[in-house]
């Protein structure tokens, strides 16, 4: 019993070592596939029930052992959809299966998988290089938020990205304590003010405009927009009023008719009532702000809130004698339509747009399990879940998404080729044991002659 249990063994040794080389074979084979990851090989010993000190050594078995948590080496793509994973996790995907009236139709349950070669399809699909099509949460990007907490196919539509008029406009500066109009004179008290009967009421005529500019300070120009798109250029100008001690005063103004002449009226105050206090501090408004409708050459703007903030608008010394401005920016955009697509921070697909705006259009989770190691493993580097990996857990993926990047496969030939040469060296030694048992046979064959 002996020889024929030698022999029974290393059948078994080369049936493991075959195991192993074919394991080997597939990942040199996978070796330049993105996302995939390697299959190791490991032995257990089948030994049978005997006696302490007639125990044997026994045959052996093999197994397979995932490594779906090992990362590959990450490669720079020129590819803005690529996408790679750092750290545990999956992407969630689903696998068409057919395709009717040209949309395609999905079935079976989720997989997920490690390999982030994402492109947009003809139709607005992710699709990696698999043929496998990405899942997450859609944004609305006009709100910004999810559409709903149900993970679903992502489908990027190429709608054109609505206009939003302006309802904000955040200005922060100092106005000079003394401002150099054209008009000032340090002899002459008062020179430096914006008075006179031509300027007391809300506009100010064409025909007074040279002198209305002679006597105040220019404030900066910014465009704006209606609830269409539409662009509006407002100029801005400052006029100091009155420099009372503790109550200094400034009144701002807007051209609104550029092609005005005579008595028409070309500029338009936004407020006579800007105060300052002995400090420099405002004082009024008190809110901070102002609310305005802007009408420049006929086009007019929604409200909007002229927003100083309680200490964003100060009047100190300043040399120059013109207005520094910190901050001067609104907050509407005209529509524009989708030139790109690309992977933000915090795994937001971003659209980016003609307008100049990048909108997040999607959130990619991350899919993860107790026991990654224990998924399914399917064609096109993907996995199922299992009862022994446990349940999908969806995550917000941080900063663990790179977009612009793809992950290699984590198998390394040189070290499969390391492993070659030992299996084998293995089956080799367990061919010499079958042939020596076979030499040993004949010889008891050869007794009985």
């Amino acid at each position: 019993m002996g020889i024929f249990g030698a022999m029974t063994t290393a059948v078994s040794g080369l049936n493991a070592q075959s195991y192993a080389l074919e394991n080997i074979s597939g990942n040199i084979a996978n070796s330049r596939t993105t996302g995939f990851k390697r299959v190791d090989t490991t032995f257990s010993t089948l030994v049978p029930d005997l006696p302490e000190r007639r125990a044997l050594a026994g045959s052996v078995s093999s197994f397979s052992r995932g490594t779906n948590t090992v990362q590959g080496d990450f490669i720079a793509s020129q590819i803005q959809t690529h996408v790679a994973l750092s750290g545990e996790g999956f992407f969630a995907v689903k696998q068409r299966t057919s395709f009717v009236d040209g949309a395609p139709v999905f079935a079976g349950a989720n997989a997920y998988t490690r390999r982030g070669d994402f492109e947009l399809s003809n139709n607005g699909y992710l699709v990696n290089g698999a043929g496998y099509y990405l899942m997450g949460y859609p944004i609305d990007p006009n709100t910004g938020s999810a559409s709903g907490s149900a993970l679903q196919i992502l489908r990027i539509a190429s709608d054109n990205l609505p206009a939003r008029t302006t309802q904000q406009i955040e200005y922060r500066g100092n106005l000079p304590s003394y401002p150099l109009t054209a008009q000032a004179d340090a002899q002459v008290a008062g020179s430096e003010l914006l008075s006179g009967a031509a300027y007391t009421g809300a506009t100010i005529a064409a025909s007074d405009e040279a002198v209305f500019l002679d006597r105040t300070i220019a404030g900066q120009s910014l465009t704006i927009y209606n609830a269409i798109g539409n662009p509006i250029d407002i100029q801005l100008r400052w006029g100091k009023t009155s420099n009372i001690s503790g109550a200094e005063t400034w009144s701002l103004y807007y051209q609104s008719d550029s092609a005005a002449t005579g008595a028409a009226p070309k500029w338009t105050r936004v407020s006579n009532a800007v105060t300052f206090d002995s400090s420099g501090r405002m004082t009024a408004p008190a809110s901070g702000a102002l609310s305005q409708v802007f009408t420049v050459n006929g086009a007019t703007s929604g409200t909007i809130s002229l927003n100083f903030g309680l200490t964003g608008l100060t009047q100190f010394a300043d040399a120059s004698g013109t207005i520094n401005v910190n901050t001067l920016n609104q907050d509407g955009f005209p529509s524009g339509t989708r030139t790109s697509v690309q992977i933000g921070e915090g795994g937001r697909l971003m659209g980016v747009f003609s307008n100049g705006r990048t909108v997040a259009l999607a959130q990619i989770p991350i899919t993860q399990f107790a026991a990654d190691s224990l998924l399914k493993r399917r064609d096109g580097g993907v996995f199922e879940e299992t009862l022994e990996s446990g349940q999908p857990i969806f995550s917000d993926a941080g900063r663990n998404l790179v977009g612009g990047t793809l992950e290699n496969s984590n198998a390394d030939v040189a070290d499969e080729f390391s492993k070659m040469i030992v299996t084998q060296q293995a089956y080799s030694a367990n061919t010499r044991i079958i042939t020596t048992a076979q030499q040993m046979l004949q010889d008891v064959i050869n007794i009985i002659r």
